[in-house]
Formats: C-alpha cells, sequence, structure tokens
C-alpha cells in the first residue's frame, strides 16, 4: 500500500486485515517513514523500494504527480500497479476499472490499472443496468461530496469548524466553464462504459460531512423503462443495495452502493430519477482498488 497514511490508505489497510491478507506493506512519503500503523512499520516510498523485485501488487493513494513518479518503478520492478488518482484513468492502453462494471478490463492490463474517481465508480454501477437494458441517451448527475474526498487535512477542518459556519464549497480547479472533477467525471463514465459520445452533463459540490459521497442522476434511455422496471435491474445489480431513501449515514462503513428515490422523470421521454450514497473511501476508492487486485491475483493463479 502506496500512501498508507492517507484517509484512503488506511482504510484500504484495514480492508486487507478484514479479507484476510497478511503478507502486506505499507509505504508513504519519507515525513511518514517509520510510523507504526497496526503492527506495520511504514517504509518510505522511494524508487529503489518499490523497483525492488519483492512486490506483487502495488496499491497507490498519493497525488497525482507521486503516482506518474512511483508508478513506473513499481512496474518496472515487476508489480501491477492499481493507481487511484487521475495520472493514469483516461491514458489510451490503460484499462479504467469498476469490477462490477467492466471487470474484464483489468485483465488486459501492461502493467497499470487505473482506479476511477470516487463518484464515478457508483455513477457507474448505477447506471450500467440501465444502458444494458434500455440503452442511454442522456446523463445528468448532480454530486454532493464530504470533506474526506478533498483529503484528511479537510476532514480535520470540518471538525474544527462551527456548524453555523460550515457551507457548501466547489474547491477544484475550474477552467471557467468546468471544474476538473466535472470534467473526470464526465470523461470516465464515458470510458468505462465505452460511450465515446454520451451526453453527461455534471454539477459538483463538495458538503460539510466527513465521510460519503451522493449523487441526484437524471438518466435518458433509448427505450422505455419503467420505475419498476429499473428497481429491479438494479435489486438484482452487483455490489448495490436498493433502499427507498438512500442516506449518507447508512452508506459509511458499507461495501455496497446505495441507491433509491427511483423514480420516473415526467419532463422528458424515457426518463428516470435516481438518488445514490456511497462512502467514498470504501467503496469508493479502497474496496474498488483491492477488488481490482483481487481480479488480477486470481488470474495470475490461474495462469500458473
Amino acid at each position: 500500500m502506496v500512501g498508507a497514511t492517507g484517509a484512503v490508505g488506511t482504510v484500504t489497510l484495514a480492508l486487507l486485515r478484514e479479507r484476510g491478507y497478511e503478507n502486506v506493506r505499507a509505504f508513504a512519503s519519507a515525513r511518514s517513514a517509520g510510523k507504526v500503523l497496526d503492527d506495520l512499520t511504514v517504509e518510505e516510498a522511494t524508487p529503489e523500494a518499490l523497483s525492488a523485485g519483492d512486490l506483487d501488487v502495488c496499491l497507490f493513494s498519493v497525488g497525482t504527480s507521486a503516482s506518474r513518479e512511483l508508478v513506473p518503478h513499481a512496474v518496472r520492478g515487476g508489480a501491477i500497479a492499481v493507481d487511484k488518482s487521475s495520472a493514469y484513468r483516461l491514458q489510451e492502453g490503460i484499462p479504467l476499472v469498476v469490477p462490477e462494471v467492466n471487470g474484464d478490463r483489468a485483465l488486459e492490463h501492461h502493467g497499470i490499472v487505473a482506479n476511477p474517481n470516487c463518484c464515478t465508480i457508483p455513477l457507474t454501477m448505477a447506471i450500467r443496468p440501465l444502458r444494458d437494458a434500455a440503452g442511454l441517451a442522456r446523463v445528468r448527475v448532480s454530486t454532493y461530496q464530504s470533506m474526506s474526498g478533498a483529503g484528511a487535512h479537510r476532514m480535520e477542518e470540518l471538525r474544527e469548524t462551527a456548524p453555523e459556519e460550515a457551507q457548501l464549497d466547489m474547491d477544484w480547479d475550474f477552467d471557467g466553464e468546468d471544474f476538473d472533477e466535472e470534467s473526470k467525471l464526465r470523461a470516465e463514465t464515458r470510458k468505462i462504459l465505452e460511450l465515446s459520445d454520451l451526453p453527461i452533463s455534471v454539477t459538483c459540490v463538495r458538503v460539510p460531512v466527513l465521510i460519503g459521497h451522493a449523487e441526484a442522476v437524471w438518466v435518458e434511455t433509448d427505450e422505455h423503462l419503467s420505475a419498476d422496471d429499473a428497481r429491479h435491474l438494479l435489486m438484482d445489480a452487483p455490489g448495490v443495495r436498493l433502499e427507498v431513501v438512500p442516506c449518507l449515514r447508512d452508506a459509511v462503513g458499507s461495501d455496497e452502493v446505495l441507491i433509491g428515490r427511483v423514480r420516473e422523470d415526467e419532463t422528458v421521454d424515457n426518463g428516470l430519477v435516481l438518488f445514490v450514497a456511497c462512502d467514498n473511501l470504501r467503496k469508493g476508492a479502497a474496496l474498488n482498488a483491492i477488488q481490482i487486485a483481487e481480479l488480477l491475483l486470481e488470474r495470475r493463479a490461474v495462469a500458473v
């Protein structure tokens, strides 16, 4: 685990323990090297350490620039890198994978598999069953993203903020039209679903919540789907739990994506509306990466 002391890294280590993995090493920056995390001594993530040839899979949860610097060294040492940053997500030839949506693509890697944005993962899990049944004509989504998506330091800021001073925020890079978070969500969804021309309108907002991302989603399908049809499809979808009213407090700590408020959108033909809630640190980041690694390790075991 590279980036072991961060918000996603600590959740990743906990999930690895829950899933029975014992041969785990923790890496982080020089500043964190030497710390002990649940009996694991944190090592410095240097090019030499990552390329030494004694690592099978490296789960990266570091910034984009650090991933661009370090991932190639891990691959050079023979490891498969599953990277959570945006460094490789849209790079041609590198699979961008949500196991429940396009898991087979992970097996096409050449050393690197990209883990999608924490809002792309639940969105694609929600709309993939609808696409398979009736096609997609258009998607609109508004996100409500917690402070943990911006890192542990933003969580601490929120803890120290008086309730009356908490407010909504839009804290991503802005090009004058879109925040980069909006552009990422649009481009990643198109790549995962393999619908390069799918019209997707996105608005992202940061909310004063510690953990958990939510999304309001408006979908237009090519063919008619009733709300009941959609509910039955989602009920059978892998990794999804159908709720009447999905709430973030119920999503936190869960491996599942919660979906509810499924209803027909009477303002357009073939329109549906749904609400999605997900633990962004867990399924939105750490668990998805581990599931990718498990797919790859399973393939390696079969090959042997």
